[in-house]
């Protein structure tokens, strides 16, 4: 399995635009959330002033009534305290959401918009730990990190002004303690960000090998395999705890020289204050009031270490998003989701050529040529039966038509069959993906139905769509009394996977959803391979009507579903064996597909 490599070395400027981005547009929150936070840094400062007031004015014998009077305002700041820090909270968790919300969404986007040779070197797993594990892991850096960082130095800046009133001396001390301070525990909260984006590849290699052996249990029982994906499994956890533990050991030691630092300022300003008021230069108010600003001083810097703990795990994350970001896709245009520039074929039926087209995938570094010199023309409206045996590259073949990977040699065009449409046709290379895709329909063998309702699985979310369209096209394919079953008729959810309908079902609703674009090209790869003979007959129905006035390539491994085609095209490791039209190829004695029919297809090409 790939990983997406990212180098964790992000510089700032970088950073600081990748969260200008998501925070521009939630402007006013952040300036909520700025005035909240700096509310609750002057609450902070007032409250250690009333204690000494109310301390000094205790030991000097002050009236009931004024250090009543203090006393409540101490109350009063103190909940107001509270509701700020509520409200911050507030407004930090929605601004939190909202920007990794557009960040997921961006992220799911770009994947979407990658083509096929990304998607089959990541899991489904591995990705979803990228939108969604990587993605939480910024909430704070987005939310808080800017504010919180800025808002503890100010209150820091805020109790040395303070305690400057009071004596200089109080004020070089501690401000030397929290300088110190500031420097060691940044230096150390450098070493943990390799460590982080480690834990966090670890994290999806796990999810990614879940996704997977989950999605093949039956296959694992059946196989006697379930010892060796418990010991992998074991394996990927161990390696997980390894290096989450590595990086919390690390982040350990910052903590631990916080609270060092903690203790030693502490005792510092013990110190400094018992040798002032000793002197007769403080009173023992002012004694308390440093002792509390010290330990309130430990809590900016302690938010600052924690800010900057979660900076290496957003750098880690951010590092991880942005080299997601950056992968560009092999065939230029894919991403976009607008109709793109681009020559457009006219509607009706789309005629198909390719011209001397070789591919190869690419499978860990090694090519594997999946199709040779391939070259055919299909005329609009007219039927391709395309045969051959298990990877002999007819499933390759339809995607490169589709646009889910690009030729490496050799061109595909679409051809319209009105008057006056250019004779060479347009390169499928030339269009917009979007145009191309809206005018050639495909049915893969593995239909994806989603936990959504009939109308949406139908329309693919598309409100659009009228739904008195959506019901003659669901009848005209021969699924009338299965919509008339229906509880709540085209509001019916589904399940996801299809699960509770038939094979035959979910063929027919996936030839719905082509039936509702009305595509020029219908490509129907093996549409018939796994029913029984019964619910073929159906499906066989359903493809008359979905071919009628389209051009067709058909995917086929039973006679009956070639006897409809007009033309034949046998591949054979990725070459043309054969080729011609239908009645001439099976009139000739010495033709492959003349032996095919004596023999039976499912025999030979299986």
């Amino acid at each position: 399995m790939s990983t997406i490599v990212a180098d964790t070395k992000i510089p700032i400027r970088e950073l600081a635009r990748f969260l200008g981005r998501y925070l521009r547009p939630r402007l006013a929150l952040v300036l909520c959330l700025g005035v909240t936070l700096f509310s609750g840094i002057g609450l902070q400062l007032v409250n250690p002033q009333l204690l000494r007031s109310f301390i000094d004015g205790a030991t000097a014998g002050a009236p009931l009534a004024s250090l009543v009077r203090l006393a409540l305002w101490y109350i009063g700041i103190a909940v107001a305290q509270q509701l700020v820090n509520v409200l911050n909270v507030l407004i930090a968790e929605n601004l939190g959401w909202g920007t990794t919300n557009a960040l997921r969404l961006d992220a799911a986007r770009h994947c979407l918009g990658l083509d096929m040779s990304f998607h089959s070197g990541h899991t489904p797993g591995e990705m979803i730990e990228r939108l969604d594990g990587d993605v939480m892991a910024l909430s704070n850096f987005f939310s808080r990190f800017i504010l919180e960082v800025v808002g503890s130095a100010l209150l820091v800046l805020g109790i040395l002004l303070v305690l400057l009133r009071e004596d200089w001396r109080i004020t070089v001390a501690l401000a030397g303690f929290a300088g110190v301070t500031s420097v060691v525990c940044l230096t150390l909260a450098r070493i943990a960000v390799s460590s982080w984006e480690a834990e966090r590849q670890s994290s999806a290699n796990l999810y990614g090998f879940l996704e997977e052996r989950l999605g093949g249990t039956e296959d694992i029982r059946a196989n006697n395999a379930v010892a060796w994906v418990l010991d992998r499994f074991y394996r990927l956890t161990r390696d997980q705890m390894q290096k989450t533990i590595t990086a919390g050991l690390k982040v350990n030691i910052l903590l631990n020289s916080m609270w060092f630092a903690f203790a030693v300022g502490t005792a510092l300003a013990y110190l400094v204050g018992s040798a002032l008021y000793r002197a007769g230069s403080i009173s023992i108010g002012t004694v308390y009031m440093i002792v509390n600003y010290t330990v309130m001083l430990f809590w900016p810097l302690d938010r600052i270490t924690q800010q900057v703990q979660d900076l290496q795990k957003a750098i880690a994350s951010v590092a991880r998003i942005v080299g997601l970001l950056r992968l560009t896709g092999r065939i230029p245009g894919e991403g976009e989701f607008a109709v793109g520039q681009g020559s457009r074929p006219t509607a009706g039926p789309l005629g198909v050529s390719f011209d001397r087209v070789s591919f190869s995938y690419d499978e860990g570094g090694k090519r594997e040529t999946v199709l040779r010199d391939v070259s055919f023309r299909l005329a609009p409206g007219k039927v391709l039966g395309l045969l051959g045996r298990t990877g002999s590259g007819k499933t390759t073949l339809t995607r490169l038509i589709f646009r889910l990977y690009d030729p490496e040699h050799g061109g595909i065009r679409l051809h319209a069959g009105h008057p006056g449409a250019a004779p060479d046709g347009v390169d499928v290379r030339g269009m917009a993906v979007r145009d191309l895709r809206r005018r050639v329909g495909l049915v893969p063998q593995n239909i994806q139905l989603f936990n959504a309702t009939v109308r949406e699985n139908l329309a693919f979310f598309d409100d659009s769509v009228p739904d008195a369209r959506i019901v003659e096209a669901i009848r005209a394919l021969g699924l009338g009394p299965w919509l008339d079953a229906l509880p709540r008729g085209l509001d019916t959810e589904l399940e996801s996977g299809g699960g509770g309908l038939s094979a035959g079902e979910a063929q027919l609703l996936a030839f719905t959803r082509i039936f509702l674009r009305d595509p020029g090209l219908v490509i129907l790869d093996e549409a018939t391979s796994r029913l029984d003979p019964a619910t073929e007959s159906r499906i066989e129905a359903a493809v008359d009507t979905l071919v009628r006035d389209r051009t067709a390539i058909i995917v086929a491994h039973r006679l009956r579903t070639v006897q409809r085609a007009d033309e034949i095209l046998i591949l054979e490791e990725g070459r043309t064996l054969e080729s011609g039209t239908r009645p001439e190829l099976a009139a000739d004695p010495g033709s492959r597909f003349h032996r095919l029919l004596e023999t039976g297809l499912e025999e030979v090409l299986t």
